[in-house]
C-alpha cells in the first residue's frame, strides 16, 4: 500500500510552509522553550518529559516524546529519552520483569512498580520507526531488537516470568489497562501500530497482531455512543462502562485520544466506516460548545460541572478527527484548532502533547518509517 500523507490543513486554506513554521514552532516550545517546555536533560546522555501537572515522568510522556523525536528527525533527543527509560524504568527482576515503571520522579526515583500499557505499546513503535529512519546500532540502540524484546514480554509475559501477566489477553487480544487487569482503556487500542507490529514483531507474534488490530477497530467503534461519538476512560471487554478512581463521569482525559487514534489509523490503513461514524458523531456533538464550555460527560452527552480538565486536548483531537469524519463540521474543526496556541499552565503537559500529535498528521508529518 502506497501511503500519501497529505496537508490537511490546505482544505483551509493554509500554504505548506506555514504548516511546517508552525509544527517547527511547537517542536521548539516543547523541548526548548524556557518557560514552556518539558523536556528536561538529566544526565549527560540522558533526558525525560515531566508531566507538568503532577512533577514525574511518566513512560506514557517518555514514549510519546520518543515518537515526537522520530517524527522530527532528532535521534540525540531520541536516545536520550531512550536512554533514560531503559536506566529508571526498565523493571529488570520481579513479576514486571522487562516492563517499565509507569511513573518515577524527575531524578529516576520510582513512584509506582507496574507498567501501563499505553507507554509499551508507544515506546515498542518509536523504536521500530527509528530503525526504519536512522538504522540500528548496538546494544541499546538496536531499535528494533529492543522494540521486538518489548512486545515480547507484551503478548509471553505470564510464559517468560514467574507470576508474570501479558498486557494484551490471550484470548480476545484486547489491551488491558494494567496486566493484572481484565478490563481495558479504549484510548489504549491502537491498531494502527498493531498492524506494523504484525510485520516487525517476532514472526511468531505476527498473526497476533494482525487479530489485534481487528479486534481493536471493532471494539473502537461498538463501545463508542451510537449518537454522541463519547467513549469511555475505561470499559470491560465487552464495551460496558467502568468508573474507577471515584470519577462519576465516563468522557474524561484519556478518552480523548480515541478520536486521535481513529485520525491516524485512517491515515496510515485506510477508510474505516464504522470508526469513521464514531469521530463523525463527535465533531457534531461538540460544535455548538464553545472551548472554554467543555465539561464532562456521561456518554449519552449530558454534562457535569467539572470542567474538562484537558479542553486543548479535545479541540487538537476534534481537529486531528477532520481526517476521518464525514461531519459537515470538519473544517469548521480544522480552523478551530488551527487558531488555537500551545497550551501553558501547569496542565499543559497531557494537552500539549495530543495537540503536537494532532498537528503532525495534519500536517502529513506524522509518518511510517
Amino acid at each position: 500500500m502506497e501511503r500519501i500523507y497529505p496537508n490537511q490543513f490546505a482544505r483551509i486554506g493554509i500554504r505548506d510552509e506555514d504548516v511546517l513554521a508552525k509544527v517547527e514552532a511547537a517542536f521548539h516550545t516543547i523541548f526548548f522553550d524556557s518557560e514552556e517546555k518539558f523536556y528536561h536533560e538529566v544526565d549527560p546522555d540522558s533526558a525525560c518529559m515531566e508531566d507538568t501537572g503532577n512533577h514525574d515522568a511518566r513512560t506514557e510522556g517518555m514514549s510519546y516524546g520518543m515518537m515526537m523525536a522520530v517524527q522530527m528527525d532528532r535521534q540525540d533527543i531520541f536516545d536520550k529519552l531512550w536512554t533514560f527509560s531503559d536506566r529508571y524504568m526498565r523493571q529488570r527482576s520481579g513479576k514486571y520483569e522487562g516492563y517499565f515503571a509507569w511513573s518515577v520522579r524527575l531524578d529516576g526515583k520510582h513512584n509506582a512498580e507496574g507498567p501501563a500499557p499505553d507507554g509499551e505499546e508507544y515506546f515498542a513503535m518509536a523504536l521500530f520507526l527509528a530503525s526504519a529512519r536512522w538504522g540500528n546500532g548496538e546494544g541499546l540502540y538496536n531499535y528494533s531488537k529492543q522494540a521486538r524484546t518489548i512486545l515480547r514480554h507484551c503478548v509471553h509475559q505470564h510464559e517468560m516470568v514467574a507470576g508474570g501477566d501479558p498486557m494484551w489477553d490471550p484470548d480476545n487480544h484486547h489491551i488491558r489497562f494494567v496486566p493484572e487487569a481484565r478490563y481495558t482503556d479504549p484510548s489504549y487500542h491502537l491498531p494502527h501500530f498493531y498492524e506494523v507490529f504484525s510485520q516487525r514483531a517476532d514472526p511468531c507474534d505476527r498473526t497476533f497482531w494482525l487479530e489485534a488490530a481487528r479486534v481493536s477497530r471493532e471494539f473502537i467503534a461498538s463501545s463508542a455512543h451510537p449518537v454522541t461519538g463519547m467513549s469511555a476512560e475505561y470499559t470491560e471487554y465487552d464495551g460496558r462502562t467502568r468508573l474507577m478512581f471515584r470519577k462519576p463521569f465516563a468522557y474524561y482525559s484519556d478518552a480523548y485520544r480515541v478520536a486521535m487514534n481513529i485520525a491516524l489509523d485512517t491515515l496510515w490503513n485506510g477508510r474505516c466506516n464504522a470508526t469513521a461514524q464514531v469521530v463523525t458523531h463527535l465533531q457534531d456533538f461538540f460544535a455548538p460548545i464553545a472551548q472554554e464550555d467543555f465539561k464532562s460527560y456521561h456518554l449519552d452527552g449530558t454534562p457535569f460541572a467539572e470542567p474538562a480538565m484537558h479542553p486543548v486536548a479535545i479541540t487538537a483531537v476534534l481537529g486531528a478527527a477532520s481526517i476521518a469524519s464525514d461531519s459537515p463540521h470538519a473544517e469548521d474543526w480544522l480552523r478551530r484548532f488551527w487558531n488555537e496556541p500551545l497550551r501553558k499552565g501547569p496542565r499543559r503537559y497531557y494537552d500539549n502533547c495530543l495537540y503536537f500529535f494532532c498537528l503532525l498528521m495534519l500536517s502529513g508529518m506524522y509518518r511510517i518509517y
